[in-house]
């Protein structure tokens, strides 16, 4: 959600080795902030980082608190969070999530929705946009997406002519 302090990264896969290490797989598999970040949320609780590599399974983590395999095996599953300023981003850059919530208007000002979710799909990212009972995947290209203004919460679009739209069913 925009502007929250902690950001998912990640999620912990699996338990590795007898010494409590964990392997960690990041949402983004070019992300090196495990590297450098002091300390990760895993269920809830903050724990200093004691040790991380990266891998091509992903990273191994040895975390504060947990010692053995049943200790990492317990938290198997768990999402993991870094603070936002761990993250290193620049004035510019955006977090997908923090366009979730955001009003999205065509161009021409005309109110077009709200983006609901990221339809993070293979080869492109897709913005989930629902308009009353219309729900609409807009792909998350330059092209269409014209402005951002996350201050304002406002998404600026301008669709292809033919985009598909669904009707959303609502369960009572």
């Amino acid at each position: 959600m925009r502007g929250d302090p902690h950001v998912e990264i990640g999620g912990i896969a699996r338990a590795h080795g007898i010494r409590g290490e964990v392997a960690i797989v990041t949402h983004d598999p070019a992300s090196t902030v495990l590297a450098t970040a002091a300390s990760v949320i895993v269920g809830g609780v903050e724990r200093k980082l004691l040790a991380a590599r990266n891998t091509q399974k992903g990273w191994l983590v040895q975390l504060d608190g947990v010692a053995t395999r049943n200790d990492a095996e317990a938290l198997r599953g768990q999402p993991v969070l870094v603070a936002r300023e761990a993250l290193g981003l620049d004035d510019d850059d955006i977090l997908l999530d923090d366009l979730i919530g955001c009003r999205v208007v065509r161009a021409d000002g005309q109110p077009w929705g709200e983006i609901t979710a990221i339809d993070a799909g293979p080869g492109q990212d897709r913005i989930v946009i629902h308009d009353g009972d219309i729900e609409r995947l807009l792909p998350l290209v330059d092209e269409y997406v014209t402005a951002i203004d996350l201050a304002a919460g406002v998404v600026t679009v301008d669709p292809p002519d033919g985009l598909p739209e669904e009707r959303v069913v609502r369960k009572p």
